[in-house]
């Protein structure tokens, strides 16, 4: 039998033979469960596709796995407090972490500890990397979402606050699930909250771009891959699909049922806690307090499995199978090291036994150059060596002006021809 391409991976909060386990998204049938604790909401992540991480209910550590070996904990991430949500930046690069009312920032290739940001002032509860891990919206029961740069907060000098890019502060009461959509800092951000309202920004300008009402609490949010559809899952255990391709012009509108793509899915007794939708768009995965996760086809609203579960669902994702997964004897390509607790590097004896330190923050590094000023200072040598080579030398400074801009010219023809190219391919009919 093939190995699928896609799986649905879930945990509950009342098993207490597994952590989580993979499903087949088309048969249903369990595939692989991960032994040792159970996981909070919003806390289960892939990093580069070679380990599983997930945040223990109620404690202050995460759960890490090699994702090809099941049953045996690679190590534990110790935090200062309990976990309230988790997330991997898709390249690999970064942890990002809410405790409390703060989020916690690690560089995965050394375990550094990069920032601890301390902008909300309430509970952190979700947060999200854009696809293409340059931003990052964290959101909590302040009823904020913030939107932060990640090369801002990591080239950060430790005597300043970082500050967000973007604070979303339409919701009045608190973010219950956020979801970033395609296209990295172009991506469109949805929320759901307490408030009875789903709203889609605009993450490059923050801009609100719509708000929708419904008649419940919206717990959970989703895009389907193209984003024409917006997916919300309610108290009562409805899921409103809302149509992002309306004729409408107003920005806030009350959710109805209608023949133009907004419908309701019905079959959860209890509260949605979680939704995610298959890379072809025609799947939707809901988890709910009943203790079910269920697939929808979601051109007849209809529901296709229901996966049952020893407690309510915390979380529920399909997600392309990584290539060790269902490969026992792999290893992952690069360790994983220890994460470090402490922003500043240990000091004394036990400092290189401690394994994981941290870069000092720029105000601490006198004697070296910030990466601003190395790039100032080689754009200057740059122009500088230019300068030479071409007036250094009167002989020979015509004939090599004449070089250089045959090769400017070269250059245009070849950018347009890329251009022409690339808009054929863009408006060829599919």
């Amino acid at each position: 039998m093939a190995a699928p391409l896609e799986v649905v991976v879930s945990s509950d909060s009342g098993s207490q033979l597994w952590n989580c386990t993979v499903f087949d998204l088309h048969s249903g049938s369990s595939l692989l469960s991960y032994r040792g604790g159970n996981s909070a909401a919003r806390s289960l992540a892939v990093l580069r596709g070679e380990f599983l991480l997930s945040a223990q209910l109620g404690k202050n550590f995460i759960n890490v796995w090699e994702i090809q070996r099941k049953d045996q904990l690679q190590q534990k991430i110790v935090c200062p407090g309990v976990v309230t949500c988790l997330t991997a930046s898709p390249d690999g690069a970064f942890l990002a972490a809410g405790v409390a009312e703060e989020v916690y920032l690690w560089e995965v290739c050394t375990g550094k500890l990069l920032a601890v940001l301390s902008r909300h002032y309430q509970d952190v509860t979700c947060l999200k990397f854009t696809d293409d891990s340059s931003h990052f919206v964290s959101a909590g029961k302040d009823n904020l979402a913030l939107v932060w740069n990640v090369c801002s907060v990591v080239q950060m000098d430790l005597s300043h606050a970082p500050e967000p890019r973007h604070v979303l502060s339409r919701h009045s009461l608190p973010i219950t699930d956020l979801h970033c959509g395609h296209m990295g800092a172009q991506a469109r951000v949805a929320t759901s909250s307490l408030d009875q309202t789903a709203k889609v920004w605009e993450l490059s300008s923050g801009e609100l771009l719509l708000s929708v009402l419904f008649d419940v609490e919206i717990m959970s949010v989703t895009f389907d891959p193209s984003e024409y559809f917006l997916f919300c899952g309610g108290r009562d255990g409805n899921i409103f699909q809302v149509s992002l391709c309306s004729q409408s012009l107003n920005r806030e509108k009350s959710f109805q049922s209608d023949g133009e793509g907004n419908q309701v899915f019905k079959g959860h007794r209890s509260l949605v806690t979680c939704l995610s939708v298959s890379m072809d768009g025609t799947l939707l995965l809901s988890g709910s307090q009943d203790e079910t996760a269920r697939l929808w086809d979601v051109q007849s609203r209809q529901s296709v499995r229901c996966l049952a579960h020893k407690g309510p669902v915390t979380n529920a994702v399909i997600m392309a199978v990584s290539a060790n997964m269902f490969l026992p004897d792999s290893r992952p390509a690069v360790p994983l090291p220890r994460f470090s607790r402490h922003l500043q590097a240990p000091e004394g004896p036990d400092a290189e036994g401690g394994g994981a330190w941290v870069r000092p923050a720029l105000h601490a590094q006198e004697e070296q150059e910030s990466y601003l000023q190395k790039a100032n200072r080689l754009y200057s040598l740059m122009h500088a060596v230019s300068d030479k080579a071409l007036c250094g030398d009167g002989e020979n400074s015509a004939l090599r002006v004449a070089e250089l801009e045959e090769e400017v010219q070269t250059l245009k023809k070849v950018n347009k021809d890329l251009f022409e190219f690339s808009s054929q391919l863009l408006t060829k009919p599919t």
